[in-house]
């Protein structure tokens, strides 16, 4: 499959899409790529900094609760 039957394929989906919501091609196509990808997008960003905060406090607490004996 070549690039240019992957975009008629993607298109056909869309169309679908918009056919089975009422929506119409254009709408569906603006719902999907101006909110919904950008929103996953900005959603998985936050989870990932969430997470690396999360961790990095984990690490902290650790090495900082750990007693020392000699």
């Amino acid at each position: 499959m070549d690039i240019n039957e992957f975009f008629i394929r993607c298109c056909e989906i869309i169309t679908i899409i918009g056919e089975y919501t009422g929506w119409g091609y254009e709408l569906s196509n603006i719902i999907l790529f101006v909110f919904l990808q950008p929103s996953l997008i900005l959603l998985f960003f936050c989870l990932w900094i969430r997470a690396i905060i999360k961790n990095g406090r984990r690490i902290y607490i650790q090495k900082s609760t750990k007693r020392y004996t000699s």
